[in-house]
């Protein structure tokens, strides 16, 4: 379901995306409701590291509201990197952040569960403690506290798992080595909620009219290994037809899959805030999933 948003004049409403090209911002796009005037600012159109051409793309445009979509996500190759990932994950925001408040526009900030060390066993609230394990979620850290400072009536949403039609992803790599590969090697011991970007973006949608200020938690509901995950990504994917038969899916250990970056054990977020402003349950992963697949296939008609 795409959210179409209140107006009580049916004034369009001007919102600017950064981090256009990417799976989310491209979601973004797709799902843009009608009463809504679309700037679309892939890298290519706008740096936000560069404080003078967003000043100066504001100035331009004059949007209602910013969505900041755009982020460094390697987070394996933050950890030698770490100029870059904090240019963007930081320095950027906090720049959005002081000219959204100077200039009275409305911003939603995309974060991350990596902000969490992963430690506990339960939903991580939206003010439980944070303690970042890496590079990525602490340039991450930085930019929702730039944030949260500049610009205190701004919403910073987290998010996991993301995956989409778009771009390269989680459910595109199993799609692709389920069908190239005998046997797949997947991670059982980390634990979180798979979440389609579409469900995200109905949240940031529904928030340009909700105007909601302050740190959320936006996820599907339901809690998956990433063994787990990949394991539906084959079921649902033979139900439609979209792979051809599964192949055996082997629970690997952290320690067996060592990566430059330590990711969070569990990273299970508490939703109910976010539910709360939208008025509806999120979807649970598995809907989600299904639901993602069905669209790729009807882009593949010859898979």
């Amino acid at each position: 379901m795409t959210l179409r948003l209140r107006s009580g004049n049916d004034a369009p409403i001007k919102v600017l995306i950064t981090g256009a090209n990417g799976q989310l911002g491209l979601e973004l796009q797709a799902t843009c409701p009608a009463n809504i005037s679309l700037i679309a600012a892939g890298r290519d159109m706008l740096d936000i590291t560069d404080p003078q051409q967003v000043a100066a793309a504001l100035a331009e445009h004059q949007p209602d509201a910013i969505i900041n979509a755009a982020a460094y996500t390697a987070v394996d190759k933050a950890e030698s990197d770490v100029e870059n990932a904090y240019a963007i994950n930081h320095s950027a925001a906090a720049t959005l952040a002081k000219l959204a408040h100077q200039n009275n526009i409305y911003l939603v900030h995309v974060s991350t569960d990596f902000v969490f060390d992963g430690l506990q066993s339960t939903p991580y609230a939206t003010d439980a403690p944070t303690n970042p394990q890496g590079v990525y979620g602490a340039s991450k850290l930085a930019g929702e506290l730039a944030v949260q400072e500049h610009c205190p009536t701004a919403a910073i949403i987290r998010t996991s798992w993301l995956y989409s039609i778009y771009r390269g992803n989680f459910v595109k790599t199993m799609l692709r080595l389920a069908a190239e590969r005998d046997s797949l090697g997947v991670v059982v011991e980390q634990v979180g909620s798979p979440t389609w970007t579409r469900t995200l973006a109905d949240t940031i949608w529904a928030f340009m009219d909700a105007k909601p200020q302050g740190i959320f938690h936006c996820s599907d509901q339901g809690v998956a290994s990433w063994y787990d995950f990949a394991v539906a990504i084959q079921e649902e994917a033979c139900n439609i037809g979209l792979l051809d038969k599964t192949v055996p899916v082997k629970p690997l250990l952290t320690a067996e899959y060592p990566t430059p970056a330590s990711r969070p054990a569990y990273s299970v977020m508490d939703k109910r805030t976010t539910e709360s402003v939208l008025g509806y349950t999120l979807p649970h992963w598995r809907v989600s999933l299904r639901q993602m697949l069905s669209e790729l296939k009807q882009q593949t008609p010859n898979t």
